[in-house]
């Protein structure tokens, strides 16, 4: 069964950091490109960073520069670190997973596969 697990959300204090995993099961790991989303509430889902099967990289200028996203084959994840957050950084954070294609950054209604998602809160 395919299955996407978000774990590593939580209540942070602005300026810290967390660590967002995506364990990824029941399909070859390594031949998909894998987006992270977030939707805060009363906002649309917004795509944040991306990573391609080759680990070609992309972010979203919000996050650029505080975010790296990054993948391990060889334990099927993907993490998002996530440095200086913010309160705007609140939301409920998504993987996704889609097969691997060009261009490997796409808008969320194209991806096949999403995890059940993990809270994140920025708050003092």
């Amino acid at each position: 069964q395919l299955q996407l697990v978000e774990s590593g959300g939580g209540l942070v204090q602005p300026g810290r950091s967390l660590r967002l995993s995506c364990a990824a099961s029941g399909f070859t790991f390594n031949y998909y490109d894998i987006g992270w989303f977030r939707q805060a509430p009363g906002k649309e889902r917004e795509g944040i960073s991306c990573i391609s099967s080759r680990s070609n990289t992309n972010y979203a200028n919000s996050v650029k520069g505080r975010f790296t996203i990054s993948r391990d084959n060889a334990k099927n994840t993907v993490y998002l670190q996530m440095n200086s957050l913010e309160p705007e950084d609140t939301a409920v954070y998504y993987c996704a997973a889609h097969l691997a294609a060009d261009p490997f950054c796409r808008s969320a209604g194209t991806y096949d596969y999403w995890g059940q998602g993990t809270q994140v809160t920025v708050s003092s």
